[in-house]
């Protein structure tokens, strides 16, 4: 009764992540996943329910997650148990999963030969024509950044047997093995197609027993945040972005973005607080449609009383952060600030004033943010080693400036593994600064396998090596982590734990370049697994600990009467469709 007729596939961003042993380093120190970055993408909820929506009952199965939390867990004997839908699907949204998505779409084809196997994402966007040419496990790719409805017709097409000519975005391979790619016309002007309905995976839940396959990432039960989706595309077009303007352009087809109904987003908000009391992250700045669009939203979410982090892409009005501080007494500031030198900032697209900026990070302050983020990154155009150091001097700048007030928190990390296909430093890389070293989705695939996150770099800049960005992080980590102690962030044992994980992964940076420069590549390998235990120690929370991003998370996080109910509530409706002798689509 309960089979599902699609299973989406979060595969790890290394499949076989667990016999290797790779200095993954700082690259997801600032992200809820690990370096095996298994967050599965918000858009497996939103196409879950568009399915569901029309009759097609959906799986999600995040084999990141359990492969990270238990040895013994076997993927592929999970796999092979399914029962065979109509289609599996697996993401391919941000390049760090090549490898993973390529080998997990290989596991599926061994147990399910008939069942057509499909690709989405930004990534898999945008290596298309290569995905489906040199790679025989996968049937189809969906482009794009809105695949609900393509996902759909597509389905309904293998259900009948039939030609997919006519589903939009698709690239696929015929029966003669011909490469057809369908014209790219699904490109929504808005999201009202679109309910991120977190209920229904709660439902769906139960209704596989497996809650195990649901976890968003490893520690969601402790820190249960979730995310809301205002927009997809962007207005700006910072330079090493993979989801700018210019690269929404080549990879989806939008010309604009594409915006969720103010008063939606705020209804989703609340729909999420009904059953889970963790913070929301509100993706996208609520100002890229306007003022109108923004206040509209204030205005919808009114008095909500939970933690929602409220991101600022460029500097705002005293007056604007006082209305975010009068609609949601509970709110978080993000702010990218990137670097804190202004020519920086203008050759990677941040063109404002660093003093506009700083006004708004205080009005944040002044309104009672209850937090306010702000984060700096390695790696960018016209920055050199000295910057990088001097960006530090700059956080001490903001942590004296705020007095010890304990809410604002500077972090800084590489551009790290990959610099993103579709971004105009992938794209025009002499242009600005860049030297690209990967070129296919083949060549990042086996990137990902090179012993070190420095060696995986897909590339160096004008102004610093590999090697000088890798120092650099270390460096910069060293320092800032002793501010963040010197101004009461961190306690002194926290910091001379963070301290002591970053001299250990210098320690073994350097080891590991030694191995890599005398020993033979077909022993590399073996040589690496000798020191897994200590790679795998100083993988996560390198530069800081990884708990520092952590909003606190009051009384009990997830509210299990009202998920009970919510579960009781679909089951009944379940009874009632057989009753009435609904037939299955």
């Amino acid at each position: 009764m309960f089979d599902p007729d699609v299973v989406l596939l979060h595969p790890p961003a290394v499949y076989d992540f667990r016999h290797r042993a790779t200095l993954w380093g700082p690259i997801s120190d600032l992200v809820p996943s690990t370096p095996v970055f298994e967050m599965y993408p918000i858009g497996f909820a939103a196409l879950a329910e568009y399915l569901e929506r029309f009759g097609y009952r959906t799986r999600i199965i995040n084999l990141a997650v359990r492969m990270l939390q238990s040895k013994r867990f076997d993927a592929e004997k999970l796999v092979a148990s399914l029962s065979s839908p109509l289609l599996f699907g697996i993401d391919l949204h941000w390049l760090p999963h090549a490898h993973g998505a390529l080998e997990v779409a290989k596991l599926v084809k061994r147990h399910h030969p008939e069942v057509p196997v499909v690709l989405g994402g930004f990534s898999s966007s945008y290596f298309h024509h290569e995905i489906i040419r040199d790679f025989p496990q996968v049937d189809f790719v969906l482009r794009g950044d809105s695949a609900e409805e393509s996902l759909r017709r597509l389905v309904e097409a293998v259900a009948a047997g039939r030609d997919p000519a006519d589903v939009p975005n698709l690239t696929w391979r015929d029966n003669k093995g011909e490469l057809r790619t369908n014209p790219q016309t699904y490109v929504p002007a808005n999201l009202d197609h679109v309910l991120l309905d977190y209920r229904q995976v709660v439902k769906a839940v139960a209704r596989y027993r497996d809650l195990a396959s649901y976890i968003p990432f490893a520690k969601w039960m402790t820190y249960p945040i979730t995310a809301a989706l205002s927009c997809r595309g962007c207005v700006h077009d910072c330079v090493i972005c993979g989801g700018s303007a210019s690269a929404s352009r080549l990879i989806t087809g939008r010309e604009r973005p594409a915006f969720r109904s103010p008063e939606e987003l705020a209804r989703d908000i609340r729909s999420v607080h009904r059953f889970n009391r963790g913070p929301v992250f509100v993706l996208g700045d609520i100002r890229q449609a306007g003022m109108d669009y923004a206040r509209r939203f204030l205005r919808a979410i009114q008095g909500y009383r939970g933690e929602l982090i409220i991101e600022f892409f460029t500097p705002a009005p005293r007056s604007f952060v006082e209305e975010v501080a009068a609609a949601i007494p509970n709110f978080v500031m993000e702010v990218s600030l990137e670097s804190h030198d202004p020519r920086v900032r203008q050759l990677s697209g941040k063109p404002y004033p660093g003093r506009r900026m700083e006004e708004t990070l205080q009005s944040g302050l002044d309104a009672g943010c209850k937090r306010l983020d702000v984060f700096f990154m390695i790696g960018m155009p016209g920055q050199d080693y000295r910057s990088v150091m001097e960006t530090i001097d700059y956080c001490e700048e903001l942590l004296r400036r705020s007095d010890g007030d304990g809410r604002l928190w500077p972090f800084i990390s590489p551009l790290a593994p990959f610099l993103d296909p579709g971004s105009l430093a992938y794209e025009e890389p002499d242009k600005h600064g860049y030297r690209v070293r990967d070129r296919t989705l083949a060549a990042h695939a086996e990137a990902l396998l090179r012993p070190t996150w420095k060696h995986v770099l897909n590339y160096e800049t004008r102004w610093m090596t590999r090697d000088e960005i890798a120092s650099a992080t270390y460096q910069a980590g060293l320092a800032l982590n002793r501010l963040k102690a010197e101004y009461g962030l961190v306690s002194q044992a926290e910091s001379q734990e963070t301290e002591e994980r970053i001299r250990r992964a210098v320690s073994l940076m350097a080891q590991i370049d030694s191995l890599v420069a005398v020993t033979p590549p077909n022993e590399l390998d073996a040589c690496l697994m000798e020191l897994k235990p200590q790679i795998d120690q100083a993988n996560e929370s390198t530069v800081c600990e990884k708990q520092e991003l952590d909003l606190p998370v009051h009384g009990i996080p997830v509210r299990p009467l009202e998920v009970t109910r919510m579960v009781v509530q679909d089951g009944w409706a379940a009874l009632k469709r057989r009753l009435a002798g609904r037939p299955r689509l």
